[in-house]
């Protein structure tokens, strides 16, 4: 698999538009942090890290993520998008840190301080990649 983080995004939308309760996603640290970001957002529910059963002798562990969705069972995530991959990095200062869908999306941004969103890399003074934009 060449791009993971693509991977992780299209579990979570094919998941979301399947209305499953759960994803579970092979683990990785910035994986996680991405989900705690989306957590912390109220874009999904609980994060969990958990052994893979079906390897009992393997180190992988799953990202196991509760999908969230409103009273009526209406999407709370309606867009997920990739921004930059692996043939197309995509950067930003600290003064054009682009904004989702005017303020209603979010952009995760890698930056030299951690993962964090578009808003708070503003507040911080940083700039750095854009991984992908949630709204």
């Amino acid at each position: 698999m060449t791009d993971p983080i693509a991977d992780m995004l299209t579990r979570i939308r094919n998941a979301v538009q399947a209305r499953h309760a759960r994803v579970d996603i092979p683990a990785s640290k910035l994986k996680l942090e991405i989900a705690r970001i989306l957590e912390r957002e109220g874009y999904i529910g609980a994060v969990k890290v958990v052994d893979d059963p079906a390897a009992p002798a393997a180190p992988q562990k799953l990202l196991r993520i509760a999908l969230k969705y409103g009273p009526r069972g209406e999407r709370v995530i309606s867009g997920l998008e990739r921004v930059s991959r692996p043939g197309r990095r995509v950067y930003f200062g600290r003064a054009s840190v682009p904004v989702v869908l005017g303020g209603l999306g979010t952009a995760i941004l890698t930056t030299s301080r951690g993962v964090m969103t578009g808003r708070d890399a503003v507040k911080t003074g940083v700039g750095g990649e854009i991984l992908c934009n949630v709204w």
